[in-house]
């Protein structure tokens, strides 16, 4: 069985290139029409297309924004924020703040321009 090299993420959305400009900006990508491309070349792509019907329920798959990798307690949550602070200047909502438990280290959920969920890491 031949083993998959590289995948595309796809994602419904009613406005294709401004959702793909928001995630190019989110993520340092560039943006080729309706896609978000990783210009090192190591990253998915993501490809947005347009659909009739609006976002009903909650996501199943989400985008983690890992900016908080090895960081824990009020650091890890220092760098949350200050992710979170650019991103709302993007469009993007802040839902809530998970606090660390004991098993997870702190998350900050967050919504896109048209309201899918992701997470700071």
């Amino acid at each position: 069985m031949a083993s998959v090299r590289k995948i595309q993420v796809t994602f419904d959305c009613a406005d294709p290139a401004r959702v793909a400009g928001f995630w190019c900006e989110v993520l340092g990508y560039e943006q080729q029409g309706s896609a978000c491309i990783d210009p090192s070349g190591v990253g998915p792509r993501l490809y947005f297309q347009r659909v009739p019907e609006g976002k009903v329920v909650k996501n199943r798959v989400h985008i983690d924004v890992r900016v908080g990798t090895g960081l824990v307690g009020d650091e890890r949550v220092a760098a949350l924020e200050a992710e979170c602070a650019r991103l709302v200047t993007l469009g993007a909502v802040r839902v809530r703040l998970l606090r660390a438990d004991g098993v997870n280290e702190s998350c900050l959920v967050m919504q896109d321009i048209e309201g899918n969920e992701f997470c700071l890491d």
